[in-house]
C-alpha cells in the first residue's frame, strides 16, 4: 500500500478476535493513576503500567498474556524480554482506527527504531500499519519480515549512498530529505532507473522545543535533523523543478516522550505555512506511560489535537501521515529478570541477571521504571533496583518498592516494549536476552537468546 496513493478503504478488516484477559480478573484500578505514596504500592496500581489484562493466578503470580511468568523463566531463562501481542495489535488497531475515523485520507507509520525487531515489523504489518526505517538495517528487517516497501518511509540525518540505493531498489514509497546533500544523492541513484520517480518529503526543523530529555529533542534550532523553514523552503523550490524526485510533501518531528500536545498543534502549523502540499507527515512523539507520576494524554486526546489543528491550517483533501514508536510498542513489554544478590543497607541492594546490557534507558535518558517481585506483586520497602554490569550506573531502579526480595525471586519491569532491545547490547560480554511472545496462554520466542558462540562470531583470527 502506498502512503501518497492509497486511502485508508484498502486497509484490510482484522478479523482477530482477541479474549476478554487471561485466566484471573485484571485489577479494578488498574490504569488509573496512583492516589499517592501508599497507593502507589499496591498491587492493582502496579498492574496499571503493565500491558492491557495483564492478571495475577490463584499464587499471586503475574501473567503476562496468560502465561505465568514463572513458566516464561523456565522455559527460556532470564534475562528476557516479554510481549504480549494482543497488547500491541490492539495498540496498532487503536492508532489506525482512531486516525483513519478523524481523516480518512491517512495512514499510521510505525517509528521501528523504537523496537527494530523483524517479528515486531510483521505484527504491525499485518495490522495494516506502514514502516517508518532509518537506516539500511532497520529497512533490510523490514523488508525481510514482509512489510511492504510501498509503505516504507525511509529517515536519517546523515544516509548513505548505499543506504539510499537499498531503499530506491527495494520501492521504498518515500525518502524523506534531510538536507541537499539527500537530494543530489537521489538524484543521482534514481537517474540510473529508467521510468523511476522517487518520492519524497522535505524534513522541517520548525524551531519547536518541547519539554523532554535533550538526547530525544529533534525540532529544536540547531537540531541535526532536518532543514530550518528558509532552508526547506530552498529544497522545495528545487524538487518542484526535479524530474528524478517527485515532492509529496513535507515533514516535522520534534521529539520523544512528550506530554504536552502544545508542541505537536504548533508543528502542524509550521508545516503549513511552507504551502499546499499532497502528503503531511506529522512525525510522532507521543509520551509512554512508565511510573505511577506519569499522566502522558491517550491516544484519542493525541489524535483529537493533531486533526482538529490539521482541519485548520492544512488542506482538506491532504493525506496525513503520523509516526508513533515509543507509546506503540513500551506498554505492550515487559523485562523479566531473576535476583542473583540481596545486600542490606538503608534501600537493599538488590541485584538481578540484566541490566544496562539490555535496558539502557536508564544510563542514557534518566528513564525512571517501576519494578515488582513477580509472585509477590506490590507493596514492599524501596529498594535499589541494579544490574550486575561492571559499571556504579548501572541502577533499573532506585527506591523502588520490592516486597521481601531474596536470591532466586523474579524481578518484573514493565513498560520496557520501547528502546530496551533497540539499544540492548554486549557491555562485559552481555548475551543479548532472548524476545518472547505471549498470547492468549501461548508463547513462543521471535528472537533466541545470544550466545557466547555468537559474541565472536565475527572475530577473525
Amino acid at each position: 500500500m502506498s502512503f501518497a496513493a492509497v486511502t485508508p478503504a484498502a486497509r484490510q478488516p482484522t478479523t482477530r478476535t482477541l479474549t476478554a484477559g487471561p485466566v484471573g480478573a485484571r485489577f479494578p484500578g488498574a490504569g488509573q493513576p496512583a492516589g499517592g505514596a501508599a497507593a502507589a504500592r499496591t498491587g492493582d496500581d502496579l498492574l496499571g503500567l503493565f500491558p492491557p489484562g495483564t492478571a495475577l493466578d490463584g499464587e499471586g503470580t503475574l501473567l503476562i498474556g496468560g502465561v505465568p511468568v514463572t513458566e516464561l523463566a523456565e522455559t527460556y531463562g532470564t534475562p528476557a524480554l516479554l510481549v504480549d501481542e494482543g497488547a500491541l495489535r490492539a495498540r496498532a488497531r487503536r492508532y489506525a482506527d482512531g486516525l483513519a475515523a478523524r481523516w480518512p485520507n491517512s495512514r499510521v507509520a510505525f517509528a521501528s527504531k523504537a523496537f527494530p525487531c523483524s517479528a515486531v515489523y510483521r505484527v504491525l504489518a499485518e495490522e495494516g500499519l506502514g514502516i517508518d526505517v532509518a537506516g539500511g538495517g532497520e529497512l533490510a528487517l523490514a523488508l525481510a519480515a514482509g512489510a511492504d516497501p510501498a509503505g516504507l518511509v525511509v529517515h536519517g540525518n546523515a544516509k548513505t549512498e548505499e543506504e539510499l540505493r537499498l531503499a530506491v531498489g527495494a520501492g521504498a514509497g518515500l525518502v524523506v530529505v534531510d538536507g541537499f546533500d539527500d537530494i543530489d544523492r537521489l538524484e543521482r541513484i534514481v537517474a540510473e532507473v529508467p521510468g523511476r520517480a522517487q518520492g519524497v518529503l522535505v524534513r522541517v526543523t520548525p524551531d519547536i522545543r518541547p519539554d523532554t530529555h535533550a538526547a530525544v529533542a529533534t525540532g529544536q534550532a540547531g537540531s541535526k535533523f532536518g532543514l530550518p523553514l528558509p532552508q526547506a523552503r530552498e529544497a522545495i523550490a528545487r524538487l518542484r523543478g526535479s524530474d528524478r524526485l517527485r515532492l509529496d510533501g513535507v515533514h516535522a518531528h520534534v521529539g520523544s516522550q512528550i506530554t504536552d500536545l502544545s508542541p505537536f498543534a504548533r508543528a502542524v502549523e509550521a508545516l503549513a505555512e511552507l504551502g499546499e502540499f499532497a502528503v503531511y507527515d506529522l512525525g510522532g512523539g507521543l509520551g509512554a506511560r512508565y511510573t505511577y507520576a506519569d499522566r502522558p494524554p491517550s491516544v484519542e486526546h493525541y489524535l483529537d489535537t493533531l486533526v482538529e489543528t490539521a482541519g485548520m491550517v492544512l488542506p482538506a483533501g491532504a493525506r496525513i501521515l503520523i509516526e508513533p514508536g515509543r507509546s506503540m510498542v513500551a506498554e505492550a513489554g515487559v523485562s523479566l529478570y531473576r535476583v542473583v544478590t540481596v545486600k542490606p543497607d538503608v534501600q537493599p541492594v538488590v541485584a538481578v541477571d540484566g541490566g544496562m546490557g539490555d535496558n539502557l534507558e536508564v544510563s542514557l535518558y534518566g528513564q525512571r521504571f517501576e519494578a515488582t517481585v513477580a509472585t509477590r506483586v506490590g507493596g514492599g520497602g524501596r529498594c535499589r533496583l541494579v544490574g550486575r554490569h561492571c559499571e556504579s550506573g548501572d541502577v533499573l531502579s532506585a527506591g523502588v518498592p520490592l516486597r521481601d526480595p531474596r536470591p532466586g525471586d523474579l524481578v518484573a519491569v514493565p513498560a520496557t516494549g520501547a528502546y530496551t532491545y533497540a539499544l540492548s547490547n554486549n557491555y562485559n560480554g552481555a548475551r543479548r536476552p532472548p524476545v518472547v511472545f505471549c498470547r492468549d496462554g501461548g508463547h513462543r520466542a521471535v528472537v533466541r537468546r545470544e550466545s557466547y558462540e555468537d559474541l565472536m562470531r565475527r572475530d577473525l583470527p
